[in-house]
Order: C-alpha cells, then structure tokens, then sequence
C-alpha cells in the first residue's frame, strides 16, 4: 500500500459523508450481515466519528458497488499519496485508521510512534517489480554492479532491492542507488538516467506498455502482507473502537467484491486514474493472490519481524525494533 508516493508530501483530499442516526433497531438493521460482535456493539459504533485514511482509487471508491455504503456513524476521508504519510497522520493524531504496507509501521515504531496494526490485507506481490528499460542488456540482478538503481526509500520497493542485492552478492556500496517518488523516478527511467527501477503499482503498467522489461517480480521476496494501522487513542475510545471494527468488515467485503468483479472494478479504476482498463485487468491476471482481509496471526507478525531486522542489519535503523508491541489483536472477532 505504498503505490503513487510523493515526496512533496500528502495531497489530501477531504470528503465529508454523514448519516442521520436512526432508532437503536434500524441501526441494528444495517448490521444484520454483521457478525455477533459487531451486531452488538451497533448502537455504541453510530455515535462514532471516524478518520481515515485512504488512496486515490482505493477500497473506499467501491462501498457503494460492494453494497457497505450506508455507514450508521460519521466518517471523514483524506487521500493521502502513501503509505508512510497515513502513518505520520497516525502519528499526529490526525487520522484514526488507514493502511499501509508492512514496513512504514516499523519505522513508526522506532521513533515510538502512538499507533497499532490491527488487521492484515493479504495481496498481490507480482505488481512490485524490478524494470529495466527497453533494449537493456542486463539478463540479471547480479549485473547491477555499478549500475544506476531507482526505488522509493522506506517501501517495500527499498526492502526488495535490499533482498535481491544480498542474493546477488551485493550491497547498496555496489551499485548507484537513486532514492526518488515513484513520478519523478518514472521520468528519469523514461529519460535513460536509471538502469534499472525497483517499482510497484500503475506504474509498472505504463512503464510496460511503453516498452519496458519486468526482470524480476517481489513474487518469493514480500510476504504479500499489506496492514491496517489505527491510532492508539482511538483504541482506547470504546465507540471509535466499534467503528473501527465496523469499517474493517465493510473493507473486507469490498476487497470480496473486486475478487468476484474483476471486469466492472478495472472499468472503474481505469476512470479514476484516467488509464485503459486493461492495465487493472493485467494486474488481476498477473496477481500471485487475491486480496483478502484476515485477523492478526503469529505468521504476520514474524514476517514484519523479520522485514524489521533486514532494515537494521542494512544500518537503517538506529536500533534493532521488536515488532510485537506493535499489534494489536483486539478487533479480531470482527474479521
């Protein structure tokens, strides 16, 4: 969840959606596909105010097809362009919830951050990829040596090139690394100034369609674990506590939807980001999982330890970072 990132900082677009509360039964009503738990914890959620953080095209543009749009409480959405920006608006207190891939929690972390991960989005690896531009003679990563080498700083894109170095018999001290956004570094790949870009998204789709080579997809290198990351004062608060709960059900539908909607989701995404379907339709056929959103496990958590070690071994955190304290597994009986 680190796709279209920009270094000039969020770009947020707030959307205002409210509901008029109805009677504890008709509140009650909208739940009846709910779980138990959630069922009753109905009339505490619609009392709720909400803060999240999304995407540009995300899981929130689709609650109306997957059927979740009448949400009983008030939320307020802000698009933000990455992952690490919805964590610094955790961080501050600006957000309630939103998500992320696996790694900007870890620097969160380190800087001891007031936010918890309470939920997983198992997803596609195979959209975050290693691209070399067209007529490129490198065959393999082990040619990066002295090379000029593109990716986004902190993402997952910065911990896959980490991986494949180190499989390679390399480290950053042997290659050019060029730390850029994913626009600006689509521009110096364009231009011939990258030998090779480490990337994820969209972009993948465009770079290709322009001529660009894949070498290597993230497929044996992420976990696939993306994470939905909440304040920790709006843990504590028992009603933004429901609401949470309730609005990770809704996203767990939605990403059901899309899983069972290939064509109508590409169709509308294609129009969002202004691009032709088929780029969304290419990342359906390509994907190495559907996206589904699960309850916390000890998998998940030893995957993010892990990720978490790598960058202190590469010197890129001040200190070695237990992850564990992170997570927070008590919305699990909503998932």
């Amino acid at each position: 969840m680190d796709s279209n990132a920009s270094k000039g900082g969020a770009r947020r677009q707030f959307l205002q959606r409210s509901a008029r509360l109805g009677a504890a039964g008709g509140i009650a009503a909208l739940f009846g596909g709910w779980s138990t738990g959630v069922r009753a914890n109905a009339v505490q959620a619609r009392n709720a105010f909400l803060r999240v953080g999304t995407y540009k095209g995300g899981d929130s543009y689709y609650f109306k097809e997957a059927g979740v749009d009448q949400i009983p409480y008030r939320t307020q959405l802000a698009e933000f362009a990455a992952g690490n920006l919805i964590v610094e608006a955790l961080a501050a207190d600006s957000l309630d919830l939103g998500g992320m891939s696996e790694i900007p929690p870890i620097f969160a972390a380190a800087s001891g951050a007031k936010m918890k991960v309470v939920a997983v989005l198992r997803g596609d690896v195979n959209n975050q990829v290693v691209l070399v531009p067209k007529g490129s003679k490198i065959a393999d990563p082990a040619q990066f040596k002295g090379k000029r080498i593109g990716y986004a700083r902190s993402t997952t894109s910065h911990y896959f090139l980490i991986k494949l170095l180190k499989e390679n018999g390399l480290t950053f001290k042997d290659i050019e690394p060029v730390a850029l956004a994913p626009q600006d570094a689509f521009a110096a790949f364009k231009s011939g100034q990258l030998d090779a870009w480490v990337i994820f998204g969209l972009v993948v789709e465009l770079a290709k369609s322009q001529g660009a080579r894949v070498l290597r997809t993230a497929d044996g290198y992420l976990s696939g674990n993306y994470v939905i990351s909440a304040a920790t004062k709006a843990i504590a608060d028992p009603v933004r506590h429901a609401a949470i709960g309730d609005y990770l059900q809704r996203i767990s539908k939605v990403y059901d939807w899309i899983n069972r909607n290939p064509q109508p989701w590409s169709a509308k995404s294609g129009q969002i980001a202004g691009v032709p379907a088929q780029y969304f339709l290419n990342q359906v056929s390509q994907r190495s999982q559907p996206y589904k959103l699960t309850a916390i496990d000890d998998a998940a958590i030893a995957s993010q330890q892990q990720v978490a070690d790598v960058f202190a071994d590469a010197g890129l955190l001040a200190r070695r970072i237990d992850v564990r304290p992170l997570w927070d597994r008590s919305f699990s009986t909503y998932l």
